[in-house]
Order: structure tokens, then C-alpha cells, then sequence
């Protein structure tokens, strides 16, 4: 029987974090589970008291820790340090507080990484609206579906759904996640280029399926450049932390100018699209999002809670 952690970050989201815990409930599994939630909310503890109550009578063994130093990254290395010291896991899943598995998610993985042996997968997100989004939002990141073909891949971007194994902890020297990226986001890239830059290999499961709930005041324009912006501008600090030779250095500026120069031409283009009439817009946002970096600006996108 495989014992995996399934390790969650909350801040704020109880009915978020109810859900999920819910939907762990039901899944259809041979593996041996402990679930661990990280209550980064050390003033109200919602997430905390939800599962000191939920425990006595949930499936699984259920912890939870509190997690004072505010941050998605503090959150995370709390919980990745816990998993290390009181559990004998050898896989740990991720996904956030506003999102919840299908039945069959935890076990697709396992069957997954014990076939093909990856030190990490990523599994598909489906959005689940609040309201139902108008037509140029729903190809915009943050909204749109992430969905790919099974198979190996080069990298992975984010923790949302996730799966390693304990020794790309082991591996990693402590923290985990920056700090520096607590309230910008981007901490998850950093850790999987990392874990790519110890030689690590990735993969994506299409059949590993969670659904993100996607609240209203996420599909306002301006929510999607901000989130556009953002992503560029931790996409740079990652990339500028790591060491680069001068040809990738200057295949990156050339992308940032391409862009740059190509807006006026892909707004004309695509303004006639209705389903894609932002995509210049939120290129434009990305890249500029990528030269701020470059100047040491950080946006922190996460000091704002969106859903409950």
C-alpha cells in the first residue's frame, strides 16, 4: 500500500477548504492517506478549527499546523517540513484551498509515477465559475482550463496539481520555497527549476483531474492583466535568480520586444475575435510585467484573498 501526504496551504477560504477536504473524502484509493493543511491565517485560524472539528471522525488521518509567517511560500515549507519530520510518506500531493479533486485523482497519480516513475507529475485543472464568464475571458490565464496530452515534460509551472516524490525534498536544500516569492507568487517555478536543475524529471497526467473554483471578482478585466502582469513579472525574478548564459539572456529580451512591438498588430488582429480580443492585452500586461522585474518591482498579487 503507498502512503502519500496530501498537503494543503489555506489563508482564508473555509468554505474552499471544507470542500476539498470533502472531496478527499470520497476518493477511490488503495493508498494509505494523511492529509496536512496549513493554516497561514495565525489571527483567525478558520482553517485550523475546521479541521481540529473534522478530525476525531474524518477518513484520514487529518493535521493541521499554524503557520504564522504570512506567505504562500512560508505555507508551503511548513508543510513540506512536517511531511519530512513525523511522516514516512514517499508521495506528496499539492493543490490549493479553492480547488478539489475528482474521485479517482489521488490514484491516477500513484498509478502514474509508479509506471513511469517521474519525480513529479501535474495533473489537469478545470475552472468552476461563480458566474458564468463573458466570452473574451475565457481564454485568459488564470481562467481558462489547464490541459495537456499525458507525457513527459519539460517543466513544471505550478503547485496547483501536483505530485512528487519525498526525495525531491530530500534533494533540495531548506527552504523549499523562496520566501522572496510569499506574496508575489512564483515560488512554485522556482522550486520545480530547482528540482530541473538537479536533473529531475517531470510529467503531466491529463487523467488527474481537480476543479478550481474561479469566484466573480476574477473576471473583471482588470483582474486578468493584474494576474497577466504578475505572472511575467515572477516569471522574470525567477528566471533572473537562476543562472543563464548570454544566448538564452538575449533570446529572453528578444521575446519581451517581439511582443512589445507586435501589440499594435495583434490588437487589430484579434479585436475582431470575440473569444480572443484580450489575448493582446494580456500579452502586453506579461511582458511589461517582465521588464518591471527586470528594474527589481514586485507585485504581490497575493496580499488580496479572492473567494471564501
Amino acid at each position: 500500500m503507498t502512503d502519500v501526504a496530501v498537503a494543503i496551504a489555506s489563508f482564508r477560504r473555509p468554505r474552499g477548504l471544507a470542500r476539498a477536504l470533502a472531496a478527499l473524502e470520497r476518493q477511490i484509493t488503495s493508498a494509505n492517506v494523511i492529509v496536512v493543511v496549513a493554516d497561514n491565517d495565525a489571527e483567525k485560524q478558520e482553517a485550523y478549527r475546521l479541521c481540529q472539528q473534522l478530525a476525531p471522525n474524518y477518513r484520514w488521518m487529518l493535521k493541521s499546523i499554524v503557520v504564522p509567517a504570512r506567505g504562500i511560500a512560508q505555507a508551503r515549507n511548513a508543510l513540506c517540513d512536517f511531511v519530512l519530520e513525523h511522516t514516512e510518506v514517499q508521495l506528496v500531493a499539492m493543490f490549493d484551498d479553492d480547488e478539489w479533486p475528482d474521485e479517482h485523482w489521488l490514484q491516477a497519480f500513484i498509478d502514474a509515477q509508479q509506471k513511469d516513475h517521474a519525480d513529479a507529475l501535474h495533473g489537469t485543472i478545470r475552472r468552476n465559475f461563480e458566474t458564468r464568464p463573458s466570452s473574451w475571458a475565457v481564454n485568459c490565464q488564470g481562467v481558462a482550463d489547464l490541459a495537456r496530452s499525458s507525457g513527459p515534460v519539460a517543466m513544471i509551472e505550478g503547485t496547483g496539481n501536483t505530485i512528487f516524490t519525498r526525495d525531491c525534498l530530500e534533494r533540495l536544500p531548506r527552504p523549499y520555497f523562496d520566501p522572496a516569492f510569499a506574496l508575489t507568487g512564483g515560488e512554485d517555478r522556482d522550486f520545480f527549476t530547482r528540482l530541473r536543475a538537479l536533473g529531475c524529471r517531470f510529467a503531466w497526467l491529463s487523467e488527474a483531474v481537480i476543479y478550481a473554483h474561479v469566484p466573480t471578482s476574477r473576471l473583471t478585466l482588470k483582474w486578468i492583466l493584474s494576474r497577466a502582469y504578475r505572472v511575467g513579472n515572477s516569471d522574470m525574478r525567477v528566471f533572473l535568480k537562476h543562472p543563464h548564459s548570454a544566448p538564452e539572456f538575449c533570446r529572453e529580451a528578444a521575446k519581451i520586444l517581439a511582443a512589445l512591438l507586435l501589440f499594435p498588430a495583434l490588437l487589430l488582429i484579434f479585436g475582431f475575435s470575440p473569444n480572443h480580443r484580450a489575448e493582446p492585452l494580456c500579452k502586453l500586461y506579461r511582458n511589461a510585467g517582465k521588464v518591471a522585474a527586470l528594474f527589481d518591482s514586485h507585485y504581490n498579487e497575493y496580499a488580496v484573498t479572492h473567494g471564501a
